[in-house]
């Protein structure tokens, strides 16, 4: 009888005396990893295939990952007082305090990008609702023109009247959302513009790495198509256009408060995305400081 263990470093065989066979990982920290990754999946590791591939002897396990590999013992003791030294295998302190952090990291990254996925389905569903709400306005506004029964046009009143708090609670919950996912750039941009950035670029991870001549003209693909296929000018800016900065200000001076502001929601992304620290107060500032000077040219 053979017990399977896997640790942080390797996977083992053991008789309950001592280690009768090994694999152990690469001595690299994003390999680790990875293997750590699919282990927190529920899935089962090659290594552990392979280290039980032409075993005769029964094997006992105490994941329920494990079970096509072997028997299924949760609650066998043997697992609970076996300790494996990683330091015999030349697996160090230092590298298991790289893999925690590296893992942590990683784990951020799929749970940010879990959330980048809900502020994406809601910017979408906001904009259907808009659309529905313009439709429903309209369609009122020709009605009343044609019948004074007020009877006929109160049901559907009521649905626009629905559809209009629905984008309230709406718009709130991406606010609140984006206020702590990405909170950098719902200062600089404000949250609901951030969220269609998100939602343009496809990810907040994606908005964090493109350049900020791009997150720029975000929104204006139709126009760009146009200048690249029938000439004229370019566009200055995309979505960013709501922001008051640029849409409050003379028309002369919007290009190059865009391309300011951009390159702000730019870092703003990469902080958000990176390093998790809030420097929105540096980056207003500064905003607001380049601002001036231009305002004043």
């Amino acid at each position: 009888m053979l017990y399977l263990i896997t640790k942080w470093f390797g996977t083992f065989l053991h008789d309950g005396e001592k280690i009768k066979k090994q694999i152990v990982f690469p001595k690299d920290e994003e390999e680790i990893v990875k293997r750590l990754i699919k282990i927190d999946r529920g899935e089962i590791l090659p290594e552990e295939w392979d280290i039980c591939r032409d075993v005769t002897d029964d094997v006992i396990v105490n994941e329920r990952r494990l079970q096509k590999i072997g028997m299924f013992f949760p609650s066998n003791l043997f697992f609970k007082k076996l300790d494996v030294d990683p330091n015999s295998f030349g697996f160090s302190i230092d590298l298991l305090n790289r893999v925690s952090c590296l893992l942590a990291e990683k784990k951020t990254r799929e749970r940010l990008m879990a959330e980048d996925i809900q502020i994406i389905q809601m910017v979408n569903a906001l904009d259907d609702l808009i659309q529905t709400c313009n439709l429903f306005s309209e369609r009122l506004n020709h009605w009343s023109l044609v019948s004074t029964s007020e009877e006929k046009i109160s049901s559907f009143r009521n649905i626009f009247d629905s559809v209009k708090k629905e984008i309230n609670r709406l718009e709130k919950q991406i606010e609140e959302d984006m206020k702590r996912i990405a909170p950098n750039i719902s200062r600089v941009v404000g949250p609901l513009i951030g969220a269609r950035l998100i939602a343009l670029s496809g990810s907040l991870e994606h908005l964090a790495t493109l350049p900020s001549s791009t997150i720029q003209i975000l929104g204006a693909e139709k126009a760009l198509f146009k200048f690249k296929k029938d000439g004229g000018k370019p566009p200055k800016h995309g979505i960013i256009f709501q922001h008051p900065l640029i849409y409050r200000s003379p028309k002369a001076k919007r290009g190059k408060i865009a391309r300011k502001l951009a390159a702000k929601i730019s870092i703003a992304a990469k902080a958000d995305f990176f390093t998790k620290k809030d420097i929105s107060d540096l980056l207003i500032a500064d905003l607001n400081r380049q601002i001036g000077v231009i305002k004043n040219q």
